[in-house]
Formats: structure tokens, C-alpha cells, sequence
């Protein structure tokens, strides 16, 4: 089996929803996103996925993100956008793209992180 792993970043604000705390107000962060790509067959190029690639897809998902309000998006209409809920939003895009991803990671500061992946 082989894995690969890829980093981009966005910057965004958002608050959360039904949440008794700081995080409740509007706030920022800039997100380190770490997309996940397994699999057991390489192409005839001995890849599993060029990076180029990788780097592109996730790219133009977190343009989707980047320097907005996560709130206001319509895919976060009413719905608490935790980095959970964002990192599931990036796998559920990527997947549409590239089947074998097998996790995202979504830091909202270098300490702390949310992943997404699907059981095998």
C-alpha cells in the first residue's frame, strides 16, 4: 500500500453556532489542510497520483474557502462550520475527483487539528 500526502493553506474567518465560548464571535485562522491519497497500483509512471495533480484539485477546492466568511457560503447555511464539517467538506470534494483520498486534516492552529476519513 502506498500513501501520499500533500499541504496547502487558506485563510478564513467563521464562528460557530449553538457554541458557548470565544469561538461563538467571528474570528480567523489560517488553515494548514494536509490532503491523504492511498492506494496499491501505480501508474506506468510508478505514481499513484502526481502531486501536480493533488496540488491543483486541493487548490481549487480551498479557493473555494479562501478569505471568506465560511458562514456565509452556501454550503455552510445554518450548519456550524467546525473544522470538522470543514475538513469532511474538503474529503467529500476531493473524493468527486480523486477516489483514493483517504483522509484530510484541517489545523486551525499548528497545535490543533480535525481529520476526515472514511472506514475501510
Amino acid at each position: 500500500m502506498y500513501e501520499l500526502k500533500v499541504e496547502s493553506y487558506f485563510s478564513a474567518a467563521h464562528h460557530l453556532l449553538n457554541y458557548n465560548g470565544e469561538c461563538e464571535n467571528q474570528h480567523g485562522h489560517n488553515w494548514k489542510v494536509e490532503a491523504y491519497i492511498k492506494g496499491d497500483k501505480l501508474d506506468k509512471s510508478n505514481l499513484l497520483v502526481d502531486f501536480k495533480v493533488l496540488k491543483k484539485e486541493l487548490n481549487a477546492i480551498l479557493k473555494m474557502l479562501d478569505h471568506k466568511d465560511i458562514n456565509n457560503l452556501e454550503e455552510f447555511q445554518n450548519i456550524s462550520p467546525s473544522s470538522e464539517i470543514i475538513s469532511k467538506f474538503i474529503y467529500d470534494k476531493l473524493k468527486q475527483v480523486i477516489p483514493n483520498v483517504s483522509k484530510i486534516s484541517v489545523w486551525e492552529t499548528q497545535n490543533s487539528c480535525a481529520s476526515y476519513f472514511e472506514e475501510e
